[in-house]
């Protein structure tokens, strides 16, 4: 019987090996390369969300203790409409019997008035301002809710590259791409 040729398949096996390591070694390190790039993304932007958030809740502060300090203004303005009336009340005995009030009970009730205007400005004032530090924080809010759905979905985006790498997936590492490229819009939308 005639011998058959012998062919190599240990040499050609090692060969198909190493082709599907490099090649394996390959994808492994792009999906290595793009998920350390999403996750610098997701810290970037866990940091704007916290710093935001942080930054709303000190213009929140603020804008309490601008409210209390209108509160405090409105009140003083409702003491020195009282003192006016209280000063024109006092008037009334004398003119009842047709005698002229002192002069400075009249004097008193116009300063009490005039006093009452500058406070009422001061009050509004106030009240601007703890609005306008209001809506900032709103903004700000509003903005640290974008950031932290960038974060999730670049955690999501994460964790489908560490899935896409253990099953060697292409599908599964573009939907990890996909889902990262929605963080870092969500990420830059807030950051215009």
């Amino acid at each position: 019987m005639p011998e058959q040729p012998e062919v190599e398949t240990e040499g050609l096996r090692e060969a198909i090996h190493e082709e599907m390591e490099r090649e394996g070694g390959r994808f492994l390190r792009t999906i290595a390369l793009t998920t350390a790039i999403l996750a610098a993304f997701a810290a970037i932007a866990a940091l704007r969300a916290g710093a935001t958030a942080n930054e709303a809740l000190v213009l929140k502060t603020e804008a309490t203790r601008l409210q209390a300090q209108a509160s405090d203004q409105w009140a003083y303005y409702q003491a020195k409409g009282i003192k006016a009336a209280v000063a024109e009340a006092t008037e009334a005995p004398w003119r009842s019997l047709g005698k002229a009030p002192p002069a400075d009970l009249q004097e008193r009730a116009q300063r009490y008035e005039k006093e009452q205007e500058e406070i009422k400005r001061g009050a509004e004032e106030k009240e601007k301002e703890r609005d306008a530090k209001s809506a900032e924080a709103d903004h700000l809010l509003h903005q640290h809710h974008g950031f932290a759905n960038s974060v999730a979905l670049l955690q999501v985006s994460i964790a489908l590259g560490a899935l896409a790498a253990l099953t060697r997936a292409r599908p599964v590492w573009i939907a990890s791409l996909a889902v990262g490229a929605a963080g870092l819009a969500f990420m830059g939308s807030q950051l215009l």
